[in-house]
């Protein structure tokens, strides 16, 4: 399972345990060496674990430089998934909704180590979608915000219905252009929840409003 701690990756895992054909082993996160965070997202690797063991699967860390490239990232996957499929793991699970390009690059990576993957909400409508996340009891917290599209006031606010209401014209529900990123602590897929609260918010790259999640 292809996992961002995020919204779309719990919901794709949800509707993947739904399928009675599949078998989830673990969950491959992305770590940023130096910051011990989740990339992109930058929730705390200790959050990632707590996140992990209250879903009930183990998690796989492939850990990059602060400043990778394309070919860094590539490379430790690459290696990653090479082991896995000699584990008898035949395919990835993934959450991507509606961005075709990056599902075509992520099929050819897969084909790669002949794996394929699996999309389990793609092409669904977003505004459904988050409405749905809501409904089935999931709850998360806003993590990262782009600040070309969104003010920092949304960085630490829950997914809710009202900060769907509240979205600018144009902004994704589900933030599928990285308008936004999210940790979620609680829902149907876990055991138990992930208790956590929102710390300092902290502008990254002149561009990237980051809440910094607290283990509570």
């Amino acid at each position: 399972m292809s996992w961002s701690g995020g919204k779309d990756s719990s919901l794709a895992l949800y509707y993947a345990q739904k399928n009675g054909n599949l078998t989830i082993v673990a969950l491959l996160t992305t770590v940023t060496e130096g910051y011990d965070r989740i990339s992109m997202h930058g929730v705390r690797r200790t959050l990632l674990e707590q996140q992990a063991a209250a879903i009930g699967l183990p998690v796989e860390k492939i850990y990059i430089t602060q400043k990778a490239s394309n070919e860094e990232w590539e490379a430790k996957m690459h290696r990653t998934l090479l082991y896995w499929k000699g584990q008898g793991v035949a395919s990835v699970v993934i959450g991507d909704i509606f961005l075709e390009d990056l599902k075509r690059y992520r099929e050819e990576k897969l084909s790669e180590v002949d794996m394929t993957g699996i999309f389990p909400i793609w092409k669904r409508d977003t505004t459904e979608l988050a409405h749905t996340f809501i409904d089935l009891g999931f709850k998360a917290v806003i993590t990262c915000i782009d600040s070309q599209v969104l003010p920092q006031q949304f960085a630490g606010r829950p997914f809710d219905r009202q900060f769907l209401a509240d979205l600018p014209q144009g902004v994704d529900p589900c933030g599928e252009n990285g308008e936004f990123h999210t940790f979620v602590h609680d829902g149907p897929i876990f055991r138990v929840p992930v208790p956590c609260r929102p710390g300092e918010v902290v502008l990254r790259d002149n561009r990237f409003y980051f809440c910094d999640l607290v283990p509570a």
